[in-house]
């Protein structure tokens, strides 16, 4: 269902923990188009110190009832993101559903089903592929200098020894470094370089008191589509000396990256991006102080360049979503590509469940 290009999608967020709060509700308020309608939260009073002007309401059930709500973004629990979802979709609403999709492959399946049966947009908020690292990244290969890739690294680590108490680190379903951040780094292998052929995981409990993965160190190849290609996904949360963020090597040339995306902790400290219209934000939203590097040999000598300098823009995920609903441009998150993540996910899971490799090869089909 297109959405009349002059009229605004009406917006209801679910959850206004870390997710809904630093992330949703800046990026839905700072794009044209776009408006705010309701925040369903238990503390009322900690959003309206945010956003006064917005109208809270006690349950999902509430904004799902709404007839004036056209789009409902989950950023709850990750074990609720199931029944919500399928409740906004069977309500008639298009749904937005924050990382990890689900828990299980099996819920993820049955969303999708119930989302194509009700005719209704079902997406999730991938914002990792709008880091300035990453876009730069994705120049830097398409331009060819660096040749063949055989090696892909790419580690997301921190340094976070105590463990807190809140959902994401109990030993729940969907919980831990693997669904967690685990999701951002696979979904960016698979826009890179499509789905492995097989995938073998590591996981582990690191720090002092851990309830659920705090580590994960995963291997995709990719057999004889790339027999040569190494894929490495690594995420801890105990690494008081961090590395690159990424390390590629091709046959021709190397990309080196450090530091982390600024956007994050630009949302944290309140920071609220603004739409300029014309594909990027206002300002120096989403720059990175600290470009990525290509090294490449010439006439026997190492050449050091400095990579593209690309700003991260979350706001592009909704800007997308928007003209998807106005049936002007593809939707953000694909159907397939949600799928192949969450099988993933899911396969990488039973890989280290009985510590050997596991075939992902049928998972190509999905978009085949």
């Amino acid at each position: 269902m297109n959405l009349m290009s002059t009229s605004p999608v009406r917006v209801a967020l679910v959850g206004y923990g870390n997710a809904g709060r630093i992330f949703h509700a800046p990026l839905v308020s700072g794009m044209p188009g776009l408006a705010l309608r309701c925040i369903v939260s238990s503390k009322p009073e900690t959003v309206a110190g945010d956003w006064p002007a917005v109208p809270v309401v006690a349950t999902p059930q509430q904004a799902f009832a709404d007839p004036e709500i056209d789009l409902v973004v989950i950023a709850t629990s990750n074990q609720s993101h199931h029944p919500l979802a399928k409740e906004a979709l069977l309500a008639g609403k298009h749904v937005v559903v924050d990382k990890p999709f689900t828990v299980t492959l099996a819920q993820a399946e049955d969303l999708l089903a119930v989302a194509r049966a009700q005719e209704r947009v079902l997406t999730v908020f991938q914002n990792r592929r709008w880091d300035a690292d990453f876009l730069a990244l994705r120049q830097v290969l398409a331009s060819g200098k660096l040749g063949r890739i055989v090696h892909f690294e790419s580690h997301f680590d921190r340094y976070r020894p105590d463990v807190p108490s809140r959902w994401r680190d109990d030993d729940l379903p969907g919980s831990g470094l693997w669904f967690d951040l685990g999701a951002h780094v696979v979904d960016q292998a698979l826009q890179l370089f499509g789905c492995p052929e097989d995938l073998q995981l590591d996981l582990a409990l690191q720090r002092d008191g851990a309830r659920t993965n705090d580590y994960f160190h995963a291997q995709l190849r990719y057999g004889s589509r790339d027999p040569g290609l190494r894929v490495i996904l690594h995420g801890s949360a105990l690494v008081p000396a961090l590395g690159p963020r990424f390390t590629v090597h091709g046959t021709l040339g190397s990309f080196v990256k450090h530091g982390l995306d600024t956007q994050e902790d630009a949302l944290k400290a309140g920071g609220r991006p603004q739409w300029n219209g014309q594909g990027g934000t206002l300002g120096d939203w989403g720059r990175d102080p600290l470009v990525g590097e290509v090294v490449r040999h010439v006439d026997g000598q190492a050449k050091a360049e400095p990579a593209p300098d690309v700003a991260g823009n979350y706001l592009a995920f909704y800007a997308q979503l928007l003209a998807h609903l106005r049936g002007q441009a593809p939707v953000p998150v694909k159907a397939t590509e949600v799928h192949q993540l969450m099988a993933l996910l899911s396969r990488g899971e039973a890989s280290a469940r009985h510590g050997h490799r596991v075939s992902t090869a049928d998972l190509r089909e999905d978009t085949e």
